[in-house]
């Protein structure tokens, strides 16, 4: 199959459809009120993320010649112009469901969002006394010379571009507004009705006390943020070297590139043009907005209400067959398990490894992290392992984007008490979440694995979709010890048997998985896939997969973010079924399911269908052997494809039409999954 000619969408245009899902969910009337909210936050952190990465990659390609294009098959310039015309249609979405639906809802909470002009006496004397005592003092407005540059403006970061006036003369001046205090005060309450206002507007009404210096008859505020290229050039060679140039890198991150202004739309022209000027920018970057940016603060809106205007927070249920009150490398020594986060307890994780950091019998500790939380007890117990005189590895992947900081700085704690650190493999970033602990047993050494789909981080396992596999599954363990083995060698893993390992094996092997259902569906037999991951995105799996359709596999695919794949296109995709599910939990898992015949063979992986996963990762896809995890994990997935409430279809329209199933009965896949895990354990 031509691959030039396969029916695809540009993965940056598909990711802007995805972001419209979490729009739907900040849209979504079923959904309660502070949570949609959030969803509005998550909605411009990512927009946020994909202007400094995406963004600035397809900026550098504009200025490809047009043979370089050709090569790449797409114009990135016309795609620059598609990317704008969309934001600018979610943001226009973004801002009427904010200021004409949530406000109002909130009203009808007697919860109310007040601005500079909307503040009587009291509340106004309350809002300049916390001005003056909490916020003047970290407030140095910038005077503008028209003679001199703009000062470089920090990425992401709010600030007021401000415009005193007297007479025919008027001053110009920047406000950055302090990152260290929260977006929102809550005002004293009246007659039961809750107040809040947002710094910003706090800022507004106290600018007479920041500029009393000057002689003005009006002043005017508007506000704007800037994002930049993030994107770091890097010496590649993993040593001490290349941590001191991932660390400068990081500096400069914050002097990328302008890639989006995002400004008031109320701003004169004058005032817009100016900056334009100052800041160099084009067009195509510049995106009107409201007087309100860095929505990513309001994923802490405080909820002042009712309870019921958020989530119910559901407890992490046991998992069955396991406690904390025993070895849990005891009873893993009889049977694999499967944890399933958020809906089940990460805390086994961490028992398992602080019972290894503690157990005599323990000789060895091996992990990969990736993301990890600020003050992670993942990385507490190895540091007491090694304090235990265990010999702890961790790979410490120092490339993992926008966490590249804290990575820097565990690795240096746990070199600092004795564990050995290692930093990837050159070309290579380790995604792969793994974990293998050696223990003693009658003198002979015996090993314990923790494989998982999400990181090791115990903070975002409360609202990450993963699944964790604890086992001593021997076939599992000799190929953990070749991995780690390699690994310590600075090279890629070979010859292993059980595992599917990037960049080595996971193209071949997908591949054979999938001409096996191939040849099945040629020879007649009951052939299919099902396959859930974030992002399908490489061009070749996608053609395969299209080759597959027409030998007359059903695949079915669960994708939550982007996907190049487009279904039910005649000759292409007729048999593929494609649906994204956003709801409260982040789907995180990859899950794949092949027929094989009757004989279903079921792999859990850190891969996605992404190039970058296949050819410049590392990572692990692990199967699961024992029948009954085998059930548990099918029958999720089917809770999934019955989803008729918070999945959506993914098809050549991209309207992200929710779909709906034949059955009348209502699906909602988390909470289907949550009573099915919580009745597992109650009837047993």
């Amino acid at each position: 199959m031509d691959i030039k000619r396969i029916p695809l969408i540009n993965r940056e245009i598909s990711w802007l459809y995805f972001n419209d899902r979490v729009l739907q969910e900040a849209a979504d009337q079923t959904v309660p009120l502070i949570d949609r909210i959030r969803f509005l936050a998550i909605f411009s952190s990512n927009l946020d993320e994909f202007y400094r990465v995406r963004v600035a990659t397809l900026s550098r390609l504009a200025n490809l010649n047009e043979k370089a294009k050709e090569i790449l098959g797409y114009n990135p310039k016309k795609i620059l112009n598609q990317i704008k015309n969309i934001v600018v249609r979610q943001e226009r979405k973004f801002n009427n469901l904010y200021e004409n639906i949530i406000v109002k809802q909130l009203a009808e909470e007697r919860i109310f969002i007040l601005n500079d002009k909307q503040l009587n006496v009291s509340r106004g004397e309350f809002v300049k006394n916390y001005f003056r005592e909490t916020l003047l003092a970290t407030l140095v407005p910038i005077m503008l010379d028209e003679s001199l540059p703009l000062p470089e403006l920090r990425d992401r970061a709010i600030y007021f571009f401000v415009k005193l006036t007297k007479g025919k003369k008027s001053r110009l001046a920047l406000i950055e507004f302090p990152d260290s205090l929260s977006r929102f005060i809550v005002l004293p309450e009246t007659n039961n009705l809750k107040f809040i206002i947002l710094l910003d507007d706090v800022i507004r009404y106290s600018l007479e006390d920041i500029f009393f210096i000057f002689e003005h008859d009006t002043i005017e505020a508007y506000s704007l943020q800037l994002t930049r290229d993030a994107e770091i050039d890097l010496d590649k060679e993993v040593s001490e070297k290349f941590i001191d140039s991932l660390s400068k890198s990081l500096q400069k991150r914050r002097k990328g590139k302008p890639m989006r202004l995002l400004y008031d739309s109320e701003m004169p022209l004058d005032m817009l043009k100016y900056l334009v000027n100052k800041m160099g920018i084009h067009g195509e970057s510049l995106i009107p907005g409201n007087r309100y940016h860095n929505f990513k603060n309001f994923i802490d809106f405080p909820n002042v209400g009712r309870p019921e205007l958020e989530y119910v927070k559901t407890i992490p249920l046991p998992v069955e067959g396991l406690s904390f009150g025993k070895s849990l490398m005891g009873m893993i020594a009889k049977m694999d398990f499967l944890i399933n986060t958020p809906y089940q307890s990460y805390d086994y994780v961490i028992h398992f490894l602080r019972e290894a950091a503690i157990d005599p019998k323990v000789k060895e500790i091996s992990i990969t992290v990736y993301r990890l939380a600020e003050d992670s007890r993942v990385m507490h117990a190895l540091i007491n392992a090694a304090k235990n005189g265990k010999n702890v590895t961790c790979l410490v992947e120092l490339r993992a984007r926008f966490d590249e900081q804290n990575n820097i700085g565990w690795s240096r704690r746990l070199e600092e008490e004795g564990v050995n650190v290692l930093y990837g493999i050159d070309g290579y970033k380790v995604h792969s979440k793994i974990c293998l602990i050696m223990r003693l047993e009658k003198a002979k050494p015996q090993y314990y694995a923790c494989l998982s789909t999400g990181n090791f981080n115990e903070r975002t396992a409360r609202i990450y979709a993963d699944h964790t596999l604890l086992t001593a599954d021997k076939r599992i363990t000799d190929d953990l010890r070749a991995i780690f083995k390699a690994l310590n060698k600075n090279i890629l893993p070979k010859g292993l048997k059980s595992l599917i390992v990037s960049p080595i094996d996971s193209r071949p092997a997908i591949y054979r998985l999938i001409d096996c259902e191939i040849k099945n569906a040629k020879a007649g037999k009951k052939a299919y896939m099902i396959l859930k991951m974030n992002s399908l995105a490489d061009e070749q799996l996608i053609a395969k997969l299209y080759a597959a359709n027409n030998a007359g596999v059903k695949i079915q695919l669960i994708v939550r973010g982007m996907c190049c794949l487009i279904a039910g296109v005649k000759g292409y995709s007729e048999h593929i079924d494609v649906i994204s599910i956003v709801d409260k939990y982040l789907e995180h898992s990859r899950v794949h399911i092949y027929c094989n015949g009757g004989d279903e063979l079921i792999y859990l992986t850190s891969a996605d269908f992404m190039t970058r996963n296949i050819d410049t990762r590392v990572e692990v896809g692990f199967p699961v052997y024992d029948e009954q995890l085998k059930s548990e994990i099918r029958d999720i997935i089917d809770f999934q494809l019955k989803d008729n409430t918070k999945s959506r279809e993914i098809n050549s329209h991209n309207t992200n039409k929710y779909h709906r199933t034949k059955s009348a009965v209502q699906h909602r896949a988390q909470v289907d999954i949550y009573n099915y895990l919580k009745h597992k354990i109650n009837s047993n």
